[in-house]
């Protein structure tokens, strides 16, 4: 079984790293949170139930 070559397994690093930092960057920047205004528009929806017991 033929063995990689170092200048392969450094090159197959620096791919995977680039890989990883550009998939947690992208995730990071376009990630949206909630805002306080969806966050309310959401609780007006809630309807509670009332009990009568």
């Amino acid at each position: 079984m033929p063995q990689m070559a170092p200048i392969n397994w450094l090159f197959l690093f620096i791919i995977f790293s680039c890989t990883l930092i550009i998939f947690n960057t992208l995730n990071y920047f376009f990630y949206l949170p909630m805002t306080p205004k969806s966050l309310q528009l959401k609780q007006n929806k809630f309807l509670p139930l009332n009990w009568k017991w």
